[in-house]
Formats: structure tokens, C-alpha cells, sequence
């Protein structure tokens, strides 16, 4: 598969778009980070970074700059309009009930996860690796949409897959001692280590959060060669976007 971007398929209102990138975009980054690296902490040239993000919001014709937000596996979610601010919030999920404004979440293994409203009044998006999960980043940018969960709709993206993703002891107990059921989320490799679902994992949590309508998965960017990955390709992996933006008209 060669496919330069890819869009979700949800049933997500009209006025809401979305689109995932890939390293085959318009982008000018040098090996390793070629072609279309967006992210800044990780080696790249910073002026070929800034090219791309240019070349995206030209490609897909956004209606602004993206929203970047500087990522620190947590659970902050920073509400966002269309107008960026000096320096990139420090959050791993980001709420807007602002048409125009495109938010961004950069991953190389993590999992996007993208929010909607049913009538298209909010979006969301959420970076989950499994500290964040774990934490609670997705119910924390529900819960900042400030609607019911079952007015919600969501999208999982390209993360690593179960099959690709061997955890420790520490992990496993972050969700099993949050939830015994998680445990059906992880497949003993060897002793003290497990195959970790991710998406499974994000599909209990909002599950649970009271969110039913959940979309997307069945991806694994370490397969996967169209997307950067940590694991595959180490501290100078290039990095990914989920975009998702209400359109101004």
C-alpha cells in the first residue's frame, strides 16, 4: 500500500474532517526522517520540519495552521481555537468547539485517538501511549468535549499492533490493577512480559467512559512501513499527524 494520507471512515458529521499522514507526503526531510516528518524533537532539520508543515496545511487545505501541542505523555487537554499562541501547549489531548481550528497529535507507536460530536459542534484528539492510557487521557478529553458520552463518536489510529508490542510487568499492572478485565488485553510472550493491544486497551477505557460508537484500529506501525516508528526505527524515528478540524464556512 502507497497511500500518502489516510482518512478515517466514521460516520462523523459533515463539517468534520480528519486526515492522517504518512512518511510518503510532500515533505523534504532527509534520511532517516524521510520524507514528510513533522515532529521537531527528534533530530530532524528544523527547517525542513517547518517546510513540511507548510506543504501540509497546503495539501489538504486547511483552513489554519495546525495546532501543535508539545507532547509529554500525560493528561492534560488543552482547549484550543484557530489562532496560535507563542509557545506549543504542553497537553496530550487537545478540545475545540471553534470552526477553522485543525487540531494535531504527532505519534510514532502511540495511539491517536480523534473525537467528534454527533452534530459536529467539538472535535478532539488525544495522544495515548500506554502511560497516558493508563492514566486516563481519553476520559480526560471526553470529559472536556462537556457532552454526554453518547453524543461521542471516535476514531483509533495507526499505532503498534499487539502482535508488534512486547511489555513488562510495569505496564500490564497499570491497567490490570485500574481494571482486572484489561487482562484479556494482554498474551503472555514469556515469563514477566506480554503482547500489549493498545487499541483494545483504548476501546475499554471509552467503553467504560460510557462512549460506544468507536471506530478505526487494525493498524501496526511497526509493520507498516508508510508510518515512522520508535520501535522499528529508534530516538531519530521522524514523527506522524492525526488532524482533525471543524471546517469554517
Amino acid at each position: 500500500m502507497t497511500e500518502t494520507w489516510i482518512f478515517p471512515d466514521w460516520p462523523a458529521p459533515p463539517q468534520v474532517h480528519a486526515a492522517i499522514t504518512t512518511r510518503l507526503g510532500p515533505g523534504i526531510s532527509q534520511a532517516p526522517f524521510e520524507r514528510f516528518n513533522l515532529g521537531l524533537r527528534s533530530g530532524d532539520s528544523a527547517d525542513a520540519v517547518a517546510t513540511n508543515r507548510s506543504a501540509l496545511q497546503q495539501a489538504l487545505a486547511l483552513p489554519a495552521a495546525p495546532r501543535w501541542l508539545r507532547q509529554v505523555h500525560g493528561v492534560n487537554v488543552a482547549e484550543l481555537g484557530p489562532l496560535p499562541t507563542v509557545q506549543e501547549p504542553q497537553a496530550d489531548a487537545a478540545v475545540s468547539h471553534l470552526p477553522g481550528t485543525v487540531l494535531a497529535i504527532l505519534t510514532a507507536d502511540c495511539l491517536p485517538v480523534l473525537f467528534c460530536a454527533d452534530d459536529g459542534s467539538a472535535i478532539g484528539a488525544a495522544h495515548a501511549g500506554w502511560r497516558g492510557l493508563a492514566g486516563g487521557v481519553l476520559e480526560a478529553a471526553a470529559e472536556q468535549l462537556q457532552l454526554p458520552p453518547e453524543r461521542l463518536l471516535t476514531w483509533l489510529g495507526p499505532c503498534i499492533g499487539a502482535a508488534s508490542y512486547e511489555v513488562g510487568e510495569e505496564v500490564r499492572a497499570a491497567f490490570v490493577d485500574h481494571d482486572r478485565a484489561a487482562a484479556r488485553c494482554f498474551t503472555t510472550t514469556r515469563p514477566g512480559h506480554w503482547h500489549c493491544d493498545l487499541a483494545a486497551l483504548a476501546r475499554q477505557r471509552l467503553t467504560a467512559a460510557g462512549i460506544a460508537r468507536i471506530h478505526g484500529g487494525g493498524f501496526d506501525t511497526l509493520t507498516d512501513p508508510r508510518f515512522y516508528s520508535y520501535r522499528r526505527e529508534g530516538a531519530r524515528s521522524g514523527r506522524f499527524a492525526s488532524l482533525i478540524w471543524l471546517q469554517d464556512h
